[in-house]
């Protein structure tokens, strides 16, 4: 296996992307993200190619997310380097989709984060016993961001809103239900499925999909879009506590170790993508808010408290709910310079 990053070539004419960074659990980096856009726009024009295939390297996991510890660095300082990231993963995310190619995604293992922003754009995306999927951000101060304003404000009822704000993991039989990932297969059949899918294109997947079994979900479904329907963080918490079911008080206290910050940011985030018609429109918003919440104290925080020490007692500020004030929202969300702003590929 090659030492590159991102290994990327043509086999019976589909373009095949493979993530090869395992020891990072395939953790997005600029190189990674420039190395994938490249790929595809040279393969886009091209008739000798007829579909894409994603998937990475070793059986760890797709892909954990962004690089955070960079992204934190840069954010510590005058977040820069952060900016460039989010530029090119970002405008990654809408080459995926916009592409006029069909794209597969195998998401065997781990899938957050940045590895949601470059599955979800797949027509099919096929999980396995191993998918672990979560959009954690809450927990370290930041939001769910690369696409998650459009494709999460989507899910059936607010499924999304639930998945955002308590970074709930879930495993496939839950994404299947929910239309996140679209088929199931056997971990142990997915290199003959890879297989197929080389020699005979997406359609391929239906000969080796399986029943993903029962949603764990599903039972709590009801409560979700009821509970989490509210258009504040604070109706949410309200709503949570009248229930009182031993579920509900369970989400709450999830939601309690969250970042306040985090939480409204995300609530505003989702609630917006949602009225919004473009895929486009979502990645400006994102932009916005990456280069303003990356060096805000509680994703400093939340980086030092999960990922640097380890001690999962992050000291949030502003520590409350109602300390985080319309204005310091408003100031996250505002338009940037016209000079400064997202712009897709040209």
């Amino acid at each position: 296996m090659s030492d590159s990053e991102v290994l990327t070539r043509i086999e019976s004419g589909v373009g095949r992307i493979t993530l090869n960074r395992p020891k990072a659990l395939h953790a997005l980096n600029l190189g990674m993200c420039e190395a994938m856009t490249a790929a595809l726009l040279a393969w886009r024009d091209d008739d000798a190619i007829v579909s894409v295939l994603i998937d990475h390297a070793g059986e760890r996991g797709f892909c954990a997310g962004g690089d955070i510890r960079m992204i934190a660095e840069s954010g510590a300082t005058d977040a820069v380097e952060a900016k460039a990231f989010f530029l090119i993963e970002y405008r990654l995310n809408l080459l995926m989709v916009e592409y006029p190619k069909p794209i597969t995604a195998v998401v065997d293992g781990i899938v957050m984060g940045g590895g949601v922003g470059i599955s979800e754009p797949a027509g099919v995306r096929i999980a396995t016993e191993r998918t672990t999927y979560a959009m954690p951000e809450t927990g370290i101060g930041l939001f769910p961001d690369v696409g998650g304003g459009w494709f999460l404000p989507r899910l059936p009822g607010e499924a999304g809103t639930w998945l955002a704000l308590t970074g709930a993991r879930l495993k496939a039989a839950d994404t299947v239900a929910l239309g996140i990932h679209t088929h199931f297969v056997a971990a142990e059949t997915v290199e003959a499925l890879k297989a197929d899918l080389l020699a005979h294109g997406p359609g391929a997947v239906e000969d080796h999909a399986r029943d993903a079994g029962p949603a764990p979900l599903a039972p709590h479904r009801e409560a979700i879009d009821r509970l989490f329907a509210h258009h504040t963080v604070e109706a949410i918490f309200s709503a949570l506590k009248a229930d009182g079911s031993d579920w509900a008080m369970a989400q709450l206290t999830t939601l309690k170790t969250k970042s306040p910050q985090s939480l409204k940011v995300t609530l505003r985030q989702l609630r917006a993508g949602r009225t919004m018609q473009t895929f486009a429109e979502v990645m400006a918003m994102e932009y916005r808010l990456g280069g303003r919440v990356v060096r805000s104290h509680d994703f400093q925080e939340g980086v030092r408290a999960v990922i640097v020490d380890k001690d999962n007692t992050p000291n949030w500020s502003p520590a409350t709910l109602e300390a985080v004030s319309d204005g310091d929202l408003d100031a996250l969300f505002a338009p940037l310079p016209a000079d400064e702003e997202w712009t897709p590929l040209a």
